[in-house]
């Protein structure tokens, strides 16, 4: 077990919460771990799903009156509960929920009583580099940061296991797309697009898949948690070079974007460690946001002439991502162009140097593992 830095108590002292994040992210680990003293009730056990889906009431009737954290596990599958879940927060304003799920999916669209601000939302995601003490890089890598994953001996085989679990699970059993087939086949070509920008055409050309399926699907990536999408930046200054309006996308872990694509050891191509290394980025930003700076704006530049910068943090902070261990002029190239649209407090480079180095032009190079300490350590953004 690996300790976690997501901390639920400040949320808890105020009212109850939604906790949401993929399977295996470590959510029930992590509440066994913290909250032992809280009610469990988990509906993936067949006979405690059977006897609350069909009597609700259960919930509230079986409700012993000294319990201060009932946490309910996988709240996806037996939605009607949250009505007994608000009609009990109003009646005990000391009463909290923890409420789990893999997929908002079956809540949001299902219609289902999302308690209308009575519960706040935290997200779990897999292991990140402060929680593994900036150790395993080149695991996370290849192989992400689920925490069944990164001691794995055998990381490949459990990680198409993972995917094969996604699909059953989560996909076929929950009834989410006419056809898992189809579903596979867009899972595997859209691996190839993983840190691009979505190009649904080309996509439903290559499953053979009409593009507004291809949303459809994407929407159920984003809704079970399985992928996260990234927004350009939008610059208002008249003479502004015109940017690009397309999304980028990003699987939720690296190891299983890689596996999708058939990726075994993507050390042996330079093109795929830049993909990665992009990749490990974007999550550890998006974590950071999550756990430690819910204000945190993240963005993408790209101009229509393929000018592109990774991520620019509250449109100040801008970070190109490089596989390279020899930072030239030419990695330096659209941080310059961006600094002269916008105004930027820090221009960052990320790439295998193996020390900092600040160039001519301001613009500061990290090696990987100083970055993220740096980022953790409110260095990058407060």
């Amino acid at each position: 077990m690996y300790p976690r830095i997501i901390s639920l108590n400040k949320t808890l002292e105020r009212k109850s919460l939604f906790l949401l994040g993929p399977r295996q992210t470590g959510k029930s680990t992590y509440l066994k771990s913290n909250y032992a003293d809280a009610h469990i009730i988990n509906l993936l056990e067949a006979d405690t799903f059977r006897r609350y889906s069909s009597k609700p009431e259960l919930l509230r009737q079986e409700l012993n009156e000294h319990t201060q954290l009932l946490v309910i596990d996988e709240i996806q599958k037996a939605p009607q509960l949250l009505d007994e879940v608000h009609n009990l927060i109003e009646i005990n304003k000391q009463l909290r929920f923890i409420l789990t799920g893999s997929s908002a999916r079956k809540l949001i669209r299902g219609k289902a009583n999302m308690l209308a601000g009575r519960a706040s939302r935290k997200f779990m995601f897999p292991l990140c580099s402060k929680e593994l003490e900036f150790q395993h890089i080149n695991k996370m890598l290849n192989y992400g940061s689920l925490p069944s994953i990164i001691d794995s001996p055998a990381p490949i085989e459990d990680l198409n296991d993972y995917i094969g679990i996604y699909l059953k699970e989560e996909i076929f059993n929950e009834s989410l797309t006419r056809s898992i087939e189809l579903f596979s086949h867009f899972l595997e070509s859209t691996a190839f697009s993983n840190a691009e920008q979505i190009n649904y055409t080309k996509i439903g050309n290559d499953c053979g898949i009409p593009p507004r399926t291809v949303r459809d699907h994407f929407q159920i990536l984003y809704d079970t948690m399985m992928a996260h999408e990234l927004t350009p930046l939008k610059l208002k200054q008249k003479n502004s070079r015109k940017t690009v309006s397309i999304s980028k996308f990003y699987f939720f872990d690296i190891g299983v974007a890689n596996r999708l694509a058939g990726n075994r050891d993507i050390h042996n191509s330079p093109e795929q460690l830049g993909k990665s290394l992009e990749h490990l980025i974007f999550l550890e930003l998006l974590t950071y946001k999550n756990y430690r700076n819910s204000e945190l704006k993240i963005n993408f530049w790209r101009t229509q002439a393929k000018q592109e910068v990774d991520f620019v943090l509250n449109r100040s902070i801008a970070i190109e991502v490089k596989a390279s261990s020899k930072i030239q002029k030419k990695h330096c190239k659209s941080l310059q162009l961006l600094s002269n649209e916008t105004q930027l407090e820090k221009k960052i480079i990320v790439c295998f140097e193996k020390k900092q180095l600040t160039l001519e032009n301001g613009i500061k190079v990290y090696p990987v593992h100083e970055f993220l300490k740096a980022l953790w350590e409110g260095e990058i953004v407060s």
